[in-house]
């Protein structure tokens, strides 16, 4: 029995080697650099794969043979690949960090083109689910070298022994796995075939699984990839890549789009995902390297605004993590995540040039989220800001649309503030877009930045005070009266009272207000509550701005009754009661003072409709 320790000796008698607990170093790998025994599998087929890489490098003519079979607690992999000789088999599968692939600088740099391996960690990684690993192995690269056992254990013990000439005849390595106590899940024979399926589908060789039960082995690979296949028609390839989405995805893709990047050695697809989904999700990318699946759980592939897809593919070029489950974030990653980013927005574009139809379902999904990341980012926000929903005045349409006929846009904040505007500014020719949903605000605020001709502005209601009718001066002469007891009566709630003819006639009263005026307004409600040095301050702060106003129609039939009422009191409190409605209506907070104003209102009401009239004496 030899001790993994002992694979090179010092030749400095000073000098000493370190000593490694092969226990540890399977913990360490179990528990902290893999994500899951079902990592050994994918060892399995990565040395096998490189064993023929390396044999098809000496031999192009060799034949490729990889079968991978399991039962009675077993998994076991037979390849026809370079094989090693006793000296090998002591220097490569004993210490750690060395690869028969490495060979100095250029030739790890050759490694990493041609293999899939690049750690050196190799089959010591199948320890996670084994407690004995049995590798017989003959060498192509010497045919006189004698067949080799390397015996392993989980103790850290290993033993290698020359086999006599017929115990293996051609070249090639089977490894056999017997599991450890915990782990028979891991080497059941379903298990293992959908983990190879799931691993080495896209792999270059012919792979093959045999379960044990007798049958004929199984296929492994499923090559070429379905993007990569020709179809009679581009419907049947929708309809296949449809079915590959929802085979590895779990749903039915909303569209797909091609991220064929022949220069960076990246090939796949994305898929758009059928249903709403957060920005701030990141989602997870499924990657192959060089046809070995890496990870289904990437997350730095794409650049973060495309969230709404899920990506699939096959790269040569890309470098893994030491783990061998994510991508290493280098300069490589970064300009291929550009040029993939790039793929993503030429879909876009060529559906806004060619497809509408497809490009307005897209957004009907995924508007929310495209709207929350074009606020921070320009190019995005200029190619799809044509085709963005809002809700506007002149009903729910793209901003494109809009401007087409008002060239200025007012905005409101709320979107109770839009309904209740809404159907008045649409009849007076104002176009207003509703900003109250989610992002809507910011993306007006940069329309500016994209489209230099227009003017984007919050609606105040000086805006559209203006563009109601006026009334004719002599009616409005006549009324004078009745609007200076208005005026007084809302003095006291800092609002002004306006007169106008407007559409549509049910409405009597509208109640406008801004930024400007409601920030009056709270200045006026702290100079009321505030000690003397507060209020020398606030009232210093005093400007023009203007305060709320309340816009009655003089279309509205009711007002005009009560503008004729002989009854001051009775007028005063009944348009009081209509600044209370119009208020409701807008759905603001009520302070406290329009709270007791609206009491009173509707107490006065009260009290006039059941105040007893002077009735004739009874005669008897």
């Amino acid at each position: 029995m030899t001790s993994a320790s002992a694979a090179a000796l010092p030749e400095d008698p000073g000098a000493n080697t370190f000593q490694v607990d092969l226990r540890g170093l399977v913990d360490l790998l179990s528990h902290h650099l893999y994500s899951s025994p079902r990592v050994y599998v994918r060892e399995l087929l990565q040395n096998a794969v490189d064993a023929v890489t390396a044999r098809h490098a000496v031999d192009p003519q060799a034949a490729v043979r990889i079968r991978l079979a399991a039962s009675g607690g077993r998994v076991t992999i037979e390849d026809s690949g370079i094989g090693l000789t006793a000296d090998e088999a002591h220097s490569l599968l004993a210490t750690i960090g060395r690869s028969s692939k490495r060979g100095g600088e250029h030739g790890l740099e050759t490694a990493r083109r041609e293999f899939l391996g690049q750690f050196g960690i190799g089959l010591l990684a199948c320890f996670v689910v084994a407690r004995r690993i049995r590798v017989t192995t003959r060498s192509a690269r010497d045919p006189h070298a004698a067949p080799v056992e390397w015996l392993a254990a989980d103790d850290g013990t290993y033993t290698v022994r020359e086999l006599p000439d017929d115990a293996r005849r051609e070249p090639g390595t089977t490894v056999e796995l017997e599991a450890r106590p915990g782990a028979e899940e891991w080497v059941a024979p379903a298990k293992v075939g959908q983990l190879a399926r799931d691993y080495g589908s896209l792999l270059p060789y012919d792979i093959t699984f045999d379960d044990g039960t007798g049958g004929e082995p199984r296929p492994v690979t499923d090559r070429p990839a379905v993007w990569d296949r020709p179809f009679p028609t581009p419907a049947a390839r929708r309809v296949a890549l449809a079915g590959h989405c929802a085979g590895i995805f779990g749903f039915t893709p909303l569209d797909t789009i091609d991220l064929d990047l022949p220069l960076a050695g990246v090939r796949g697809v994305a898929y758009v995902l059928p249903e709403p989904t957060s920005p701030a999700h990141r989602s997870g990318h499924r990657v192959h390297l060089k046809g070995m699946l890496l990870t289904d759980r990437a997350d730095n592939l794409l650049p973060d605004w495309a969230f709404f897809v899920r990506a699939v593919l096959d790269t040569d070029t890309l470098r893994p993590t030491a783990s061998r489950e994510n991508l290493y974030d280098d300069e490589t990653l970064a300009a291929v995540r550009e040029a993939l980013g790039a793929r993503i927005r030429a879909w876009l574009a060529e559906l806004a040039a060619s497809d509408p139809e497809r490009l307005a379902a897209f957004l009907g999904v995924h508007h929310l989220g495209v709207k929350s990341l074009a606020r921070h980012d320009a190019e995005l926000l200029g190619l799809m800001l044509p085709w963005l929903p809002f809700e506007t005045s002149d009903g729910s349409m793209s901003l494109q649309e809009f401007t087409a006929a008002h060239p200025e846009i007012h905005f409101t904040r709320s979107v109770e503030e839009f309904r209740q505007i809404a159907p008045i500014a649409a009849a007076h020719g104002l176009g207003v877009v509703n900003a109250g949903y989610t992002y809507d605000a910011d993306l007006l605020a940069l329309l500016p930045a994209v489209r230099p001709d227009l003017k984007v502005a919050e609606l105040d209601a000086g805006a559209v005070t203006e563009r109601l009718d006026p009334v004719p001066t002599a009616a409005e002469l006549a009324l004078a009266p009745f609007l200076s007891t208005a005026r007084t009566r809302l003095q006291p709630q800092g609002c002004d009272v306006v007169l106008r003819a407007f559409q549509p006639v049910s409405v009597p009263a509208l109640y406008l207000d801004d930024r400007q005026a409601r920030q009056e307004r709270d200045r006026t409600a702290a100079l009321d509550n505030a000690d003397s040095l507060w209020t020398g301050i606030l009232g210093a702060l005093r400007g023009s701005a203007p305060r709320a106003r309340l816009v009655l129609n003089h279309n509205n039939p009711l007002i005009r009754r009560i503008a004729s009422l002989p009854d001051e009191g009775l007028t005063g409190t009944a348009v009081e009661s209509l600044y209370g409605q119009a208020l409701l209506m807008s759905q603001r907070p009520l302070r406290a003072a329009d709270s007791a104003l609206l009491n009173r209102a509707f107490l006065g009401l009260l009290e006039w409709a059941t105040h007893p009239t002077d009735a004739p004496e009874d005669p008897q």
